[in-house]
C-alpha cells in the first residue's frame, strides 16, 4: 500500500470496508463466529468525514475528534485501495462465491461520481456479483440514480433511520444543524421504487431513537404496501455522538418489534390487530397463539435484516453491527438454534402482550 497519510487516501480510489468484510476477503486477520460475512460492505471515505450531522452516527460532522478515527455501527472500518479490494472480490467470487457488495455513500460533494466510479470498478473485476447502493437521499435525482443503476447496481438502499418526522426533523434533520429532509428522503425512496422495481428499495429504520411502537408498525404497513422492504437496526450508542449516552431499548421491546414485523411482512398481520398504550407501546397482539408460537419458533424473524444473494437468500448479515462479542445478540447474523430461541423466548416476554397466555412451545 502506498505510504500516503489516511487524509489523502481518499475516494474513489481507497475505500473503507468492515472489519467483518476485510477478515472474508483475506485483508485482516481474524475469525467470524457462527457464520460467514456474505455481503462485502464498501463506505467512502474523505478527510473531513461526513457533512451530514446524524446525533447517533459515528460519522456525524460535530462528532470530536479526525474523521479518520471515527467508528461506524461502533465498529472499525480499516481503509484499503479501492482497486485492491475490488481485486479481492474478484479472487473470492471465483474461489466460493460472494453474495453481495454493498457501496455505501456519505455527505459530500464527491460522492455520487465516486460511487458510480467504485461501482464501477467492482463491477469490472466480479460481473456477476450482486451490487447494493446504500445512498445519501439528500444528493440524488432521478438523473443519478439512472447513472447509479447503469454502473451496475440492482438494489437502492436508503438510510431512512427515523420511523416518524418528528424524529428524523430531531435526529438528522434541521434539528441538528443537518442537511437531511424527510420529504427529500420519500421523493428518492419512492422514485427508486418506481425505476429499480418491487423490493429493490429497501429503507434502514432503527429502534430506539425516540420512535414510538406505533411509529414503526405503521411504517412497516406503509413500506409493505409500496412494495419496498424494511431493514431494522437496533439503536447502539456510539461513543462521542450526541446519544452516547442515550439508553438503549429493552431487548423486550426489540424481540417484539421483530416479531411483529415479521407478522406483517410475512403474515399480512393488520393494523387493527395491534393494540397500543397511551405512549405508543404495544400493549397487545391479536393473532393466533399457533402463529406467535410458530414464528417465534422458525426464527427468522430475529436474524439480520439484509439484501439478498442470487438466490433470494440474505447476504447481507452484518456480524457485529448492533451488538459487540459478548454481548447479547440484537439480531442475529445466522439462523438461531434451539439454545438461542430459548434466550429469545425469554426475552420477549409474549405472555405480557397477548390475549390470551402463551401456549406451550413444542
Amino acid at each position: 500500500m502506498e505510504n500516503l497519510s489516511e487524509e489523502n487516501q481518499i475516494s474513489p480510489d481507497y475505500v473503507r470496508i468492515s472489519m467483518a468484510a476485510a477478515i472474508e476477503l483475506g485483508l485482516k486477520p481474524g475469525q467470524i463466529s457462527g457464520c460467514r460475512c456474505n455481503c462485502i460492505n464498501l463506505l467512502q471515505n474523505y478527510p473531513q468525514g461526513c457533512y451530514a450531522n446524524c446525533t447517533y452516527c459515528g460519522l456525524a460532522r460535530e462528532r470530536p475528534g479526525a474523521a479518520e478515527d471515527n467508528s461506524f455501527i461502533r465498529v472499525a472500518w480499516p481503509l484499503f485501495p479501492t482497486d485492491l479490494v475490488a481485486e479481492k472480490i474478484g479472487e473470492l467470487e471465483k474461489s466460493k462465491g460472494v453474495g453481495r457488495v454493498c457501496v455505501a455513500q456519505v455527505q459530500d460533494h464527491r460522492a455520487n461520481r465516486d460511487l458510480i466510479d467504485m461501482t464501477s470498478r467492482v463491477r469490472s473485476k466480479a460481473p456477476e456479483v450482486p451490487i447494493s447502493a446504500l445512498v445519501t437521499a439528500t444528493l440524488l435525482n432521478e438523473d443519478w440514480l439512472k447513472q447509479i443503476q447503469d454502473a451496475g447496481a440492482d438494489i437502492i438502499g436508503v438510510g431512512l433511520d427515523a420511523a416518524s418526522e418528528e424524529v428524523f426533523y430531531e435526529t438528522r434533520g434541521k434539528g441538528t444543524k443537518g442537511p437531511h429532509d424527510w420529504k427529500k428522503h420519500w421523493k428518492i425512496v419512492l422514485k427508486a421504487r418506481e425505476m429499480f422495481g418491487p423490493m429493490k428499495v429497501n429503507c434502514h429504520l432503527i429502534v430506539g431513537l425516540g420512535e414510538t411502537d406505533e411509529d414503526l408498525v405503521e411504517m412497516f404497513h406503509l413500506l409493505k404496501s409500496e412494495q419496498i422492504a424494511a431493514y431494522l437496526f437496533s439503536f447502539n450508542p456510539e461513543p462521542g455522538t450526541v446519544m452516547e449516552n442515550a439508553p438503549r431499548v429493552p431487548i423486550a421491546r426489540t424481540r417484539r418489534i421483530q416479531l411483529v414485523k415479521n407478522l406483517i411482512e410475512s403474515h399480512d398481520l393488520k393494523e387493527e390487530a395491534i393494540e397500543f398504550d397511551d405512549n405508543g407501546a404495544i400493549r397487545s397482539i391479536d393473532a393466533p397463539l399457533e402463529l406467535l408460537d410458530r414464528v417465534t419458533n422458525q426464527g427468522v424473524a430475529f436474524m439480520t435484516d439484509g439484501c439478498p444473494d442470487r438466490q433470494g437468500e440474505m447476504a447481507c448479515n452484518r456480524p457485529y453491527g448492533s451488538y459487540r462479542p459478548g454481548e447479547e445478540f440484537r439480531d442475529y447474523p445466522f439462523l438461531p438454534q434451539a439454545s438461542d430461541l430459548e434466550v429469545i423466548r425469554g426475552e420477549m416476554k409474549l405472555d405480557e402482550v397477548t390475549k390470551t397466555e402463551a401456549s406451550a412451545v413444542a
